[in-house]
């Protein structure tokens, strides 16, 4: 073989390596994209801090007992894994990947997972495993609700103050929505719904496709959740008791007339603290109003809800966790299972 023939060889070769090196690179690096009406996770999870996520089987959840480092588990709570080192909140998932804020870090700077973040802020997409992290913004945010392929979030800025940004999952395309308050949990059908907080208390429509907004209903409400027709709402005229209004009917229904500081929706059932000086309590009742019963006296925060277990905590209290049964009889008990995970992960 001349050295002619050699030299184009080499170079055939050569050229046929870099391409698919190419491919590899860019086929790998591509982000799956999410059909338009997907969301990250139930707006009453992240109404309460977004502590947990269940998606295709896995539930994705701070573990209080470590710091607020992300894990992963079943439902059952059967093979616990840690996935961070670092403390998250606001935990969304769709698809191959998971978002979430990341409020603070710990370990050593390089490499690809959680654990060798240093400390900042900011919002993150990783794979499920919490491997191959993209940092999508350097901010501190209230709230985030994946909606189709963007990350819509309240930022808040100590000079700017707060304002609704999105982020395509890419990273690519950042915007500002608008320069004022606007809770973006509850994302339905492609729409996000909100109580407005600048002007009204009004119940505000921003369509995702046009990031427009309109005014669904004048009435004085607060952290509402569209489920089912119903958008079930904190009501301000009237001491925050909790309402719902039906989107076809047009009509209010009382669920409780109990004071209430926090609630949260999961299929047939509604979780809601009652505020009260002497009998503080969490309940329960179906979302008709019916069944109200007592789950436990106290005052508690971050009620978050999987299809087996609903999790909450004492008012400033960061342990213990406390959970029953979403849907059985009640029987609190301590989330024992991410204790022991935590202590394991320390030996």
């Amino acid at each position: 073989m001349t050295s002619t023939r050699k030299n184009i060889l080499i170079f055939t070769i050569t050229g046929v390596v870099l391409a698919l090196l190419f491919l590899l690179s860019y086929f790998t690096g591509r982000i799956t994209m999410n059909d338009e009406y997907t969301s990250g996770n139930t707006p009453g999870n992240l109404n309460n801090g977004g502590f947990f996520c269940e998606s295709d089987g896995r539930v994705y959840f701070a573990n209080a007992y470590d710091n607020n480092c992300l894990y992963s588990m079943n439902p059952d709570e059967t093979d616990m894994q840690k996935l961070s080192n670092s403390s998250v909140s606001s935990i969304n998932a769709a698809g191959k990947y998971l978002y979430f804020s990341m409020t603070s870090g710990s370990g050593k700077s390089g490499g690809d997972g959680l654990g060798y973040m240093m400390q900042t802020s900011g919002i993150y997409r990783s794979n499920l495993k919490g491997k191959s992290v993209v940092n999508l913004e350097r901010c501190h945010i209230v709230s985030m609700q994946l909606c189709g392929n963007y990350l819509y979030y309240e930022k808040y800025d100590n000079s700017a103050g707060t304002s609704l940004e999105k982020i395509r999952i890419d990273k690519k395309d950042k915007q500002t929505i608008a320069n004022e308050i606007i809770n973006p949990n509850c994302y339905v059908n492609g729409k996000i719904y909100y109580q407005g907080t600048a002007k009204d208390h009004y119940l505000h429509a921003l369509d995702v496709s046009t990031d427009k907004d309109s005014v669904v209903w004048q009435g004085n409400i607060w952290n509402p959740i569209v489920q089912d027709g119903y958008v079930y709402y904190m009501d301000v005229s009237e001491n925050y008791r909790l309402c719902r209004y039906s989107l076809s009917g047009g009509v209010v229904e009382v669920l409780t007339n109990e004071r209430i500081d926090m609630f949260n929706v999961y299929r047939n059932y509604i979780y809601y603290q009652v505020s009260s000086a002497d009998t503080p309590a969490l309940k329960r009742m179906m979302t008709d109003g019916s069944s109200q019963e007592l789950v436990m006296e106290g005052v508690f925060q971050n009620i978050n809800i999987t299809s087996n277990y609903v999790y909450f905590n004492g008012f400033n209290e960061s342990v213990p966790v406390y959970k029953t049964s979403t849907f059985g009889p009640v029987n609190v008990v301590t989330f024992e299972a991410a204790k022991q995970a935590a202590f394991d992960n320390l030996s």
